[in-house]
């Protein structure tokens, strides 16, 4: 699998930058710090004079990449979402058991991230609490409709469209597998949030992961069409 990923290269809709940051070492040096300092100050707080001077370069040189902070957050959340999407079919394509392949996809989209290393400028581990932070923000705008048009978050509801065949193979008498498969992935961030940050109101903890308590839950709702 390790192989396979390492060969991979992550494609971000168009539209989303002006220039591919993949095209050069400057781009590459804008997303490595970007989520450094997106991660380490919230969104509302980052902008590009910040990230030029973290990066010790000029602020108009990253908007030769990005019109603004809020499609360059896009594009991380649609890197992020390929990237999970990759590790999704990897993960599960030698899977033959509907069962079996279901705990799989669950545990792929609810699991806390580790750094694989395979994409030196791209720190998975600091861009995952990115997602679990600001994820809603990249399509809580009233620019959605249009932005969707355009594909930017196609990435995303791929991801949502593997889960839900795969709820669907599992158990095709379940009439709502796409409100099922978005709703384990979006209500998985929050438990992340939430187990961190409010720890009065989940279960979730180092012991019993957001990943087992939707396994849990997807087993016990689909159950009764096995």
């Amino acid at each position: 699998m390790d192989r396979l990923l390492s060969n991979i290269k992550i494609e971000v809709p168009n539209g989303i930058y002006l220039k591919d940051p993949e095209s050069s070492s400057l781009g590459k040096r804008i997303i490595e710090n970007s989520i450094i300092l997106i991660e380490g100050v919230g969104f509302e707080e980052f902008n590009f004079k910040k990230l030029g001077q973290l990066m010790g370069s000029n602020e108009s040189s990253i908007y030769r990449y990005f019109e603004s902070k809020h499609k360059l957050l896009i594009y991380l959340t649609s890197w992020y979402w390929n990237w999970i999407e990759y590790q999704l079919i990897i993960e599960t394509y030698t899977i033959n058991a509907d069962k079996n392949k279901l705990y799989k996809a669950i545990e792929v989209v609810t699991r806390t991230t580790k750094q694989d290393r395979k994409y030196i400028h791209i720190n998975e581990v600091l861009l995952n609490k990115i997602i679990i932070n600001e994820n809603s923000k990249s399509y809580l705008t009233k620019e959605v409709d249009s932005e969707n048009k355009e594909g930017y978050f196609i990435p995303y509801k791929r991801v949502v469209q593997r889960l839900s065949e795969i709820i669907n193979a599992y158990d095709s008498s379940y009439k709502y597998p796409l409100s099922f498969a978005s709703t384990i992935i979006e209500s998985a961030l929050h438990q992340q949030f939430i187990k961190i940050h409010f720890k009065t109101i989940t279960n979730c903890d180092n012991k019993n992961t957001p990943t087992d308590f939707f396994t849990d839950l997807a087993l016990k709702t689909l159950m009764h069409g096995k």
